[in-house]
């Protein structure tokens, strides 16, 4: 489902989730069901930033969001992935904000 999809369905909440130390991907869930979000072209939404994430979803303003974030740390220390959920999720404001000006 396209961004442009989502918002013509109503209002989920959004999910960017923090798969590695520079890449987002992002879904919704509509009515229980969670859906990745795709480029007009099929392609997983996928960026290298949160601030392009953010960018691509400000048509999406209006829906509580998230930051979704998984730690490997139980698995890196040897305990069993299933023991607890270690997952943390913080409210993310998607709105259009400009990038950080940047002076040297």
């Amino acid at each position: 489902m396209t961004v442009e999809e989502a918002r013509r369905t109503g209002i989920g909440r959004l999910i960017v989730e923090s798969v590695d130390l520079s890449l987002y991907i992002a879904s919704a869930e509509l009515g229980g069901e969670r859906i990745i979000l795709a480029r007009e072209d099929g392609s997983i939404l996928k960026t290298r930033n949160l601030q392009a994430m953010k960018e691509l979803l400000a048509p999406l303003a209006d829906w509580p969001s998230v930051l979704r974030q998984r730690s490997a740390y139980d698995e890196m220390c040897g305990q069993s992935w299933a023991a607890a959920d270690n997952t943390l999720e913080v409210p993310l404001d998607v709105r259009g904000q400009p990038a950080p000006r940047r002076e040297h």
